[in-house]
């Protein structure tokens, strides 16, 4: 089982791409509640250079409070990160972490519905990019 979904889009900046996923994101019931700019921290904690990488921790609210409902340790799992990263040929990656690969640790069929749920709407945000 892979752990992520993935789309290279041919056709997008870097910028571009990241606001197409927030606008996914925000059809499918996401917020972003953090923005890493790895690029940018690795300048300034390291001094070295890397692509450009956006770390976006996207949560769903609802799917959240049910999780954390019937589990409260799960909250450990959130939120939810989708990558945008730059390719050295001008190509933009998105990748969204896949909630079944990251929850089958947590043995509670209450989350393995939220979960797979989860699945489906992080599919549709990648697949609709």
């Amino acid at each position: 089982m892979s752990y992520y979904f993935s789309k290279i889009l041919v056709d997008s900046s870097f910028d571009e791409a990241i606001s197409k996923v927030t606008d996914e994101l925000k059809k499918e019931g996401f917020g972003i509640l953090t923005e890493i700019d790895v690029k940018e921290t690795f300048k300034n904690k390291l001094n070295v250079d890397f692509k450009k990488y956006t770390i976006l921790g996207a949560c769903r609210p609802q799917s959240a409070y049910n999780a954390l409902e019937v589990e409260d340790k799960v909250g450990a799992f959130f939120p939810c990160n989708v990558i945008v990263e730059e390719h050295e040929n001008g190509g933009v990656e998105v990748s969204a972490i896949d909630p079944m690969a990251l929850m089958i640790a947590v043995k509670n069929e209450a989350i393995t519905c939220i979960s797979s749920e989860m699945r489906k709407k992080l599919r549709r945000v990648i697949e609709s990019l």
